[in-house]
C-alpha cells in the first residue's frame, strides 16, 4: 500500500503542474515555488538521516552537488518545461522509460551486458511511446515534439543520477543522500529564479501558491518517504513493480481533472509501454 500510494502521489505532480499553467505562470517561477516549499522538508530529512553519522568528506559533498544538479534540479526543470507542451499522459509514459535509459548508460559507460529479452522489452515500450507521440504531434504540431524532447532529456538526466548514485548511496544511505541532493536542487531552483526573473514575477495567482504547496508536499516529499518505507518492508524489486500504477493513475487523473482525451492510441501505447517495461525488468532479474 505504501508503494502504491507513493507511485500515485508521484504521478499527480504532472496534473498539478498542468493545472498551474492555466494561471499564466512559467516553468521557472512554478518550479521555484515548488522547491521553495519543499526545501524545509528535504533539509529536515537530510538532518534527520545525518544524526550520529560520519561527516561528509569533500569528495562526498562534490558527489552530492553533482547528483543534486543532474538528478533533481535539471531533471525537474526539464520536466516542468516539457509539461507546458505535452499532455500529462505522454509525459508519464516517457518518464516510465527510465529503467531502459539506465541500462543504456550502463552499456555506454561500463560495458554492461544487455540480454535479448531486455532488448525486446525496450522495443515494445519505445513503440508504445512513439504511438502516443505520433498521435499527439498530429494534434499539437511542433510544440509536442519540443515538449517530448524536454521530458525525454529529463528522463536522461535522472538516469544519469541513478547510474552515478550507487557508490554514494552505499556510503551515505538513501534517505541521507535524497535529502541532501534534493536540498541542493531546491537551492538551485530558487537561485535560477532570482537570476532569470525580476522579483515582480513572484506575484502569481493564489491558486498557483496552493498548487505548489500541494506539489511540494503530497507529490514530492511524502511519496519519497512512502516509497522508502515500502522498500524497507518489501524490497526494491517489489516496490518497483507497484510503480506500474503510475502511468495508469496519471492518465486517469488527466482525463478526469484536466479533460485530456483518452483515445485508442493512448490506450494502446500505454499497454505497450507497461508490457515492455514489465518484460524488461523481468529479464533484468
Amino acid at each position: 500500500m505504501l508503494a502504491t500510494f507513493g507511485a500515485i502521489a508521484f504521478s499527480g505532480k504532472a496534473i498539478i503542474v498542468k493545472l498551474a499553467y492555466r494561471y499564466g505562470v512559467d516553468a521557472v517561477t512554478l518550479i521555484m515555488y515548488r522547491m521553495l516549499f519543499a526545501l524545509p522538508l528535504f533539509a529536515m530529512m537530510a538532518w534527520w538521516a545525518s544524526r550520529g553519522r560520519v561527516p561528509l568528506t569533500r569528495k562526498d559533498w562534490l558527489g552530492v552537488l553533482w547528483l543534486g544538479l543532474t538528478g533533481y534540479y535539471l531533471a525537474s526543470f526539464l520536466d516542468f518545461a516539457g509539461l507546458a507542451y505535452v499532455t500529462a499522459s505522454l509525459e508519464r509514459l516517457i518518464l516510465y522509460l527510465n529503467p531502459t535509459l539506465v541500462l543504456l548508460l550502463g552499456l555506454v559507460l561500463y560495458q554492461r551486458r544487455i540480454t535479448g529479452r531486455q532488448i525486446v522489452g525496450m522495443l515494445i515500450s519505445y513503440c508504445g511511446v512513439v504511438l502516443v507521440f505520433g498521435h499527439e504531434i498530429r494534434l499539437q504540431g511542433a510544440d509536442a515534439a519540443l515538449g517530448a524532447l524536454l521530458v525525454f532529456l529529463s528522463a536522461v538526466s535522472y538516469a544519469v543520477y541513478l547510474v552515478y548514485s550507487g557508490e554514494l548511496v552505499g556510503r551515505l544511505g538513501s534517505t541521507r543522500l535524497v535529502g541532501l541532493a534534493s536540498t541542493v536542487a531546491c537551492l538551485l531552483c530558487i537561485i535560477q529564479f532570482v537570476v532569470l526573473r525580476p522579483m515582480s514575477t513572484a506575484a502569481v495567482a493564489p491558486e498557483v501558491i496552493w498548487l505548489s504547496l500541494l506539489n511540494a508536499t503530497l507529490c514530492t516529499a511524502v511519496p519519497v518517504l512512502m516509497v522508502m518505507m515500502a522498500i524497507e518492508r518489501i524490497g526494491a524489486s517489489m516496490a518497483a513493480q507497484t510503480g506500474m500504477v503510475g502511468p495508469m493513475s496519471t492518465i486517469l487523473m488527466g482525463v478526469v481533472i484536466l479533460g485530456e482525451p483518452f483515445t485508442a492510441w493512448v490506450a494502446a501505447g500505454t499497454v505497450l509501454v507497461i508490457v515492455g517495461i514489465f518484460v524488461f525488468t523481468r529479464a533484468g532479474r
